[in-house]
């Protein structure tokens, strides 16, 4: 590697670049004198002006300046919005070529990490999405108010500008819809929103999710304080004007920067629940509860998951991770048992109502880390013999992994949604455990991310 090339460059910078592969954030990556070159929104076989953006002793960060050669897999009709705001960071790359990028991310992840025998790992191809636009089921809107002006959308990539969107080609026409009305509303009644200059005004976020199968709408307001001006005006006209809301709760979160969520949500009118059908079992979700983001493939990502695991009657089945129940109770009826473990105790309250709305009597429920928990289930004699793990983007904890190892199941599938944590996680599960292959599939359109199931036998 010529070191001295990183030496000798400078931020503004620029130069020719070939885009030879795409990193697994879905850069582009290309090779300057040797020295390795990360572009966001480049594609393989673009060949661009790079313009320097930042200098590290063995790598550079660049930005597009120009193209001088488009690639063939890049797309012609990439939305306007894809250079304003996040969640379109793949919008133009075609399609098609997606899908294999996808593929390619997790190939980068496991050679990064190099779990044992992972050349010989069988990576499926990618499962494309039911739709590749207008698929997601929510979103949370900041709104601010901005020189005297009421802003509402999403923020502008890698800042915290805040982008008035009247359209987004990810999100769904109804809650889109929905949440313009709101902001006219809130304008209307003058309720005070939050103004990150002055650190003023009480309404910060609107958070908008949506039951496809029930056309319906779940409302959250994420105030600063508990007082609420104007809410029981709010709450009639959005009754009014809005009749596919069917309900309205307040999230309290006093802080300006990090966590979305504050720790007390109140129901301030209407259903309890917002209902959506997973491979026909209905599930309730509360306002913070985990539902995938893509309504529609969830139930093509869940048919993976049954048939990596090969469910039988025979199978005690721990469902990982289970948020409100949604893997295990659509296998309920093809295993003998499921325990589900989850750190969230509003997650296990709402997987108890879900067993019991859909009748499921073959399941348990426990509040908990995984790690902790299922360890004590092993010491009170429960033989599981199959397992799922859905785990967050930072992947499984290590004394997770240890469990699994020392108590290795006949059939485990591991659900990841970062391909990284999920390379990182296979380098111990491989001691034990054989990869019968990698499904990746697309649950978020126009964005880098791959969700993939892993077919996992004890070895």
């Amino acid at each position: 590697m010529d070191t001295n090339i990183t030496q000798e460059l400078k931020v503004g910078d620029k130069f020719p670049l070939t885009i030879k592969r795409i990193g697994i954030n879905g850069e582009g990556i290309g090779f300057f004198k040797h020295v390795i070159v990360f572009v966001p929104k480049a594609v393989p076989e673009d060949v661009i002006v790079c313009e320097v953006t930042d200098v590290h002793p063995r790598f550079l960060n660049g930005r597009i300046h120009k193209i001088r050669q488009a690639s063939r897999f890049r797309n012609p009709e990439t939305p306007a919005l894809a250079d304003k705001v996040g969640g379109l960071d793949f919008a133009h790359i075609k399609y098609e070529d997606q899908l294999k990028f996808k593929a390619d991310i997790l190939r980068e992840s496991l050679e990064k990490y190099k779990p044992y025998a992972y050349e010989k790992y069988n990576i499926r191809p990618t499962v494309a999405s039911v739709q590749q636009e207008k698929y997601r089921n929510k979103a949370q809107f900041p709104i601010q108010e901005i020189d005297g002006e009421i802003r509402c959308g999403l923020y502008k990539t890698g800042t915290q500008e805040l982008v008035d969107l009247t359209e987004m080609p990810t999100q769904m026409d109804l809650t889109m819809s929905a949440m313009r009305k709101i902001v006219e509303i809130i304008k209307d009644l003058e309720i005070p929103v939050f103004n990150p200059k002055q650190k003023s005004g009480i309404l910060s976020m609107i958070v908008i999710r949506e039951s496809v199968e029930f056309n319906q709408l779940q409302v959250t307001f994420i105030t600063r304080s508990p007082k609420f001006i104007k809410e029981h005006q709010l709450i009639e006209r959005i009754q009014k004007e809005i009749p596919e809301v069917s309900s309205i709760s307040q999230n309290i979160n006093k802080e300006d920067q990090g966590a979305v969520w504050g720790d007390e949500t109140k129901l301030l009118w209407g259903d309890e629940y917002l209902q959506e059908d997973i491979n026909g079992y209905i599930f309730n979700f509360s306002p913070r509860a985990f539902l995938q983001l893509n309504s529609l493939q969830t139930d093509k990502l869940y048919d993976l998951v049954n048939q990596a695991l090969e469910p039988t009657q025979r199978d005690i089945l721990l469902d990982a991770y289970c948020g409100v129940g949604t893997i295990g109770i659509t296998m309920s009826e093809t295993v003998k048992h499921i325990y589900g473990i989850e750190i969230i105790p509003e997650a296990i309250e709402d997987a108890k109502a879900n067993a019991k709305l859909n009748e499921v009597e073959n399941a348990d429920y426990y509040v908990g880390s995984t790690d902790k928990i299922y360890p004590e289930l092993l010491k009170d004699g429960i033989n599981v013999n199959s397992i799922v793990v859905d785990p967050p983007r930072t992947g499984l904890e290590g004394s997770m992994i240890t469990t699994l190892n020392r108590n290795p199941v006949d059939k485990l599938v591991y659900v990841s949604c970062n391909p990284s944590t999920l390379a990182k996680d296979l380098v111990r599960l491989a001691e034990r455990y054989k990869v019968v292959y990698l499904q990746p599939v697309d649950m978020f359109p126009q964005t880098p991310h791959v969700e993939t199931v892993v077919k996992l036998v004890k070895r």
